[in-house]
């Protein structure tokens, strides 16, 4: 059990702080693996984030289904994601085998999330048709893993200069069908879980969603005092340890 409630709180942690869930799971099966059930971890975990997600902005959520330009802007932010996913699947998959495409994304990630500490005006309160564009490719590049999907949306809002407000609920608000996608997809995947870690499987599902709320909140907190390049700095540190010492 203490393996589940590990796993399921790194997936809550870093699948939402800029730090790259998928980076950090591919270092963690190269140090312990995740033995029998890796799928249905997977799908457990990313579904305990999924309810964090809506949990923590279930009235942003409403606003989004009220405003049908809004809504209209993270379609196409959705429709961008998915054709770069699906167009490059196989070119993606084979990152997840490679330590070394994970040290460059992790660097990658950090640098760019440096480069927005210069970023200080940020005072849009109006998404265009360019921004989520924008958005929709950046997020599709967070499909490496290495690169964070929080950390590359958020900065290429703030570098359009969206406030910081806007710029952190609207990238989570597109995240949904995304972490909702990678769910189904491992869920096809899935075979019968024995009875007996029907229970593991629920606790690692409760610790994702604590953690999963967890870091939003510490995640706004962050970027409302302006510190969001932080994670760039560790961002790097594990780029460091991952191209030094992992093989």
């Amino acid at each position: 059990m203490i393996k589940y409630i590990f796993l399921g709180i790194v997936q809550g942690l870093t699948e939402f702080l800029p730090v790259s869930s998928s980076g950090h799971l591919v270092i963690i099966q190269k140090i312990m693996g995740l033995g029998a059930n890796q799928v249905a971890i997977s799908v457990i975990m990313h579904l305990g984030t999924v309810l964090a997600v809506i949990i923590f902005f279930r009235k942003d959520i409403l606003n989004l289904l009220k405003n049908p330009r809004l809504f209209g802007l993270a379609c196409v932010v959705v429709i961008i994601t998915g054709v770069i996913g699906v167009s490059a699947k196989d070119f993606f998959e084979g990152l997840f085998s490679s330590a070394k495409a994970v040290g460059i994304a992790w660097l990658f990630t950090g640098l760019i999330l440096i480069s927005t500490r210069r970023l200080t005006r940020l005072d849009r309160d109006k998404l265009k048709l360019k921004d989520a564009l924008i958005l929709g490719m950046a997020q599709g590049l967070a499909i490496i893993p290495g690169v964070s999907r929080s950390g590359i949306t958020i900065s290429a809002l703030f570098y359009r200069k969206i406030e910081r407000r806007i710029a952190f609920a609207f990238s989570f608000l597109v995240s949904i069908p995304v972490i909702l996608g990678v769910a189904v997809l491992e869920a096809r995947k899935l075979e019968a879980v024995p009875r007996g870690d029907i229970k593991n499987l629920a606790v690692g599902f409760i610790c994702s969603f604590l953690s999963g709320l967890f870091a939003l909140l510490f995640l706004r907190s962050i970027i409302n005092k302006s510190k969001f390049y932080y994670f760039g700095y560790y961002c790097l540190f594990m780029a460091t340890l991952t191209l030094l010492f992992i093989k």
